[in-house]
């Protein structure tokens, strides 16, 4: 059944299907409220993230949930993985975060978890929508939903995090410089390493509602490259707007993306044999990251782009650690989601029991030229079923020679078909991934015609 509502990141306005509005995120809060509802009295957590829009939405899921009857506990501003773990804390019902991640501030969403702290059952969500069908009604007055805030939520979430690395790690003599994307972490990750004994040195942590993810965080890191090189910091950390994942840049300024902050956990829990299994990772990895693993006997398999794909595989192999790119990293031991802070701590951790720089730990992994070309489709056309596609990219592979990878994979968003290559050589990996863009541009346009 083709979801409505619930993407593989949560209910996203703007990036998704369809604008998120005051009017809708109210029936929506009421339809959730109404189906948790029906086992008893209920209660959610409901946290989000700095961008503006957010006391809106807030003010309306509140109402809507109350409305069905369902008390409501608020965070305020809090990363993605802090209500994850209050959730749980709080033997809610299920916690809702209102974030639209990495993107800019005139964007928002709606992101559901479960009382465990993992993603709703598909059951749920199938009855949610069903619900957001019907009538929107109201509870006798008796029977409305109370709120509350939990003063105490930055402080709990704080005290997780340190300890998740079981005091074992002292940040003492480190100098970090801290990237909060002026997003939900501005008021937690800046105590979790301060407290652990290290210098932090604070960049984009003044949100104002505007400025969450702008030219900072996770998917900009030329303002904390440069921070880095300038304080002679041994490491910088950055953080997305939400929370969820990060990038970190080694003491030269040279970035450690999600692929090499993987290989550098994986390492560690491989050589203090804590690893449980394998590793996974997404059909975009890096094709070095699946070189080095094999390299150190550590199994690797890839999920579908996303980071519910990554944790779905990662539970049914009964696996510990699996990430992407991005730097959505899944310590499955510790968190029930992706976490910044949680991974950022374990890499340095690995730095601290191996005595080893960032830079030298990035080393140990190579990773391999890659080169994407996204082609426009037409409405209706998938190059993937046409045989003289799967042609060229046998031929594509050939010239690899098991040296490399060919990757067609369709967009989720976008009318796009992202062509990947990963080789040996670059110059021979742009040629590859050029041609084959071509061919199917050519295909492509005579179905079209």
């Amino acid at each position: 059944m083709v979801r409505k509502y619930f993407g593989t990141d949560g209910i996203r306005g703007a990036v998704g299907t369809f604008p998120i509005t005051p009017d809708f995120v109210l029936k929506l809060g009421w339809a959730a409220g109404c189906v948790f509802a029906r086992e008893g009295r209920s209660k959610i957590v409901i946290g989000k993230d700095t961008r503006i829009s957010g006391y809106m939405f807030e003010s309306a899921l509140e109402a809507g949930l109350s409305a069905a009857g369902v008390d409501v506990l608020l965070t305020g501003p809090m990363p993605t993985p802090a209500i994850a773990y209050l959730a749980k804390t709080f033997r809610a019902d299920a916690g809702i975060v209102i974030s639209a991640s990495h993107n800019a501030y005139q964007d928002n969403g709606i992101k559901f978890f479960s009382s465990k702290g993992t993603k709703l059952p598909d059951s749920v969500e199938l009855a949610i929508e069903a619900q957001m069908d019907l009538a929107m009604t109201t509870v006798s007055s008796d029977m409305l939903g109370k709120a509350k805030r939990i003063d105490d939520a930055a402080g709990r979430y704080i005290e997780y995090c340190k300890g998740t690395i079981n005091g074992a790690l002292s940040l003492k003599g480190m100098k970090i410089v801290l990237d909060c994307a002026n997003g939900a972490t501005y008021h937690v990750a800046p105590s979790v390493f301060s407290e652990l004994g290290a210098q932090v040195i604070e960049i984009a942590s003044s949100p104002d509602g505007l400025n969450i993810n702008k030219e900072c965080g996770a998917t900009d890191v030329a303002r904390l490259r440069k921070a880095v090189v300038s304080e002679s910091a041994d490491i910088g950390v950055a953080l997305d707007g939400d929370g969820d994942r990060l990038i970190l840049v080694d003491h030269t300024g040279a970035v450690v993306d999600g692929d090499e902050i993987l290989f550098i956990i994986a390492m560690m829990m491989h050589r203090n044999g804590e690893l449980a299994g394998g590793v996974v990772g997404t059909l975009m990895s890096n094709f070095g990251l699946q070189k080095a693993f094999s390299d150190l006997d550590i199994p690797f398999l890839r999920a579908n782009v996303g980071d519910r794909y990554v944790l779905e595989l990662l539970s049914q192999k009964g696996w510990l650690l699996g990430g992407e790119g991005s730097g959505h990293i899944v310590c499955r031991h510790l968190s029930t989601t992706g976490d910044g802070i949680v991974a950022a701590l374990q890499v340095l951790k690995a730095m601290n029991e191996m005595g080893k720089t960032l830079s030298d730990l990035k080393s140990q992994m190579t990773k391999l030229p890659q080169v994407m070309i996204n082609v426009p489709l037409p409405k209706g056309i998938n190059p993937l079923e046409m045989p003289a596609i799967r042609h060229e990219v046998e031929k594509a592979e050939q010239i690899l020679n098991n040296a490399g990878r060919v990757l067609l994979r369709p967009s989720g968003t976008e009318p796009l078909l992202r062509v990947m290559v990963e080789g040996v050589d670059f110059d021979q990996v742009t040629r590859i991934a050029t041609e084959l863009a071509e061919s199917v541009e050519t295909y492509t346009r005579r179905l079209e015609i």
